[in-house]
């Protein structure tokens, strides 16, 4: 089983509660997922919050609309996506996505995933080489592999990271590596302050409605045709 695992939760210094911002007029959170379903790899998906209070309104929002949710401890994610991971049932590959990534491509997921199944790598992902707009990083890890890195005493890097041990490690875990056609990296998509939300709602608002499968194409070529937009890209 491929599983996917959605990093998300509410406290947040500069954008509180961005979780439940609204594009197009649901939660960013239920744009994300529905994003993500649109892959062809993935066999379930399931939504990785806090066990802290301030996560309580995200959990049971998100199982009021038959989401899964994982909950486990606030400061360890690899502890928390093992445990997410270990309670699926049997998984053969975990995809690591994170939730300020409202364009999340599920072009890229399967790219992704299929990088990893055809090479065997312990870990693929388009984040070690930088080439995509940051906000669309995908991550492929084994469960062998993370079983064993969530079984050893790490730095506290790796339990913010959670996939640092095992990005660090290449002569260990056996890596892959997507590359895109040409060198996005500059651009910034994530939704980190307010700024960064206005720009994911103008880009909502013009291609949600025409197409709520827009992928990452359709951003660059609505970007490159509007000044204005291309100022919040990067």
């Amino acid at each position: 089983m491929i599983l996917a695992v959605l990093q998300a939760r509410m406290g947040s210094s500069r954008l509180p509660g961005k979780a439940m911002a609204t594009l197009q007029g649901q939660p960013m959170i239920l744009r994300q997922l529905e994003r993500i379903r649109q892959a062809q790899t993935l066999s379930k998906i399931i939504v990785a919050t806090s066990d802290q209070p301030a996560d309580d309104a995200l959990a049971g929002f998100l199982v009021s609309r038959g989401v899964t949710v994982h909950r486990g401890a606030g400061a360890d994610i690899l502890d928390r996506i093992a445990r997410c991971a270990e309670a699926a049932g049997p998984v053969s590959h975990i995809v690591r996505l994170k939730g300020d990534a409202p364009f999340v491509d599920p072009g890229l997921i399967d790219q992704t995933v299929k990088l990893a199944l055809s090479t065997g790598a312990d870990y693929a992902s388009n984040r070690v080489y930088r080439t995509y707009p940051a906000g669309l990083e995908v991550e492929v890890i084994s469960a062998k592999a993370l079983r064993i890195s969530a079984a050893e005493e790490r730095d506290p890097l790796a339990r913010i990271s959670p996939t640092a041990a095992i990005r660090n490690q290449p002569g260990r875990f056996r890596h892959a590596h997507l590359r895109a056609v040409r060198d996005w990296s500059s651009l910034d998509w994530r939704v980190k302050t307010p700024a960064d939300l206005a720009f994911a709602r103008s880009i909502y608002d013009a291609l949600h409605p025409v197409d709520p499968g827009f992928r990452m194409g359709d951003v660059l070529d609505l970007v490159e045709s509007k000044q204005d937009l291309g100022r919040f890209a990067a």
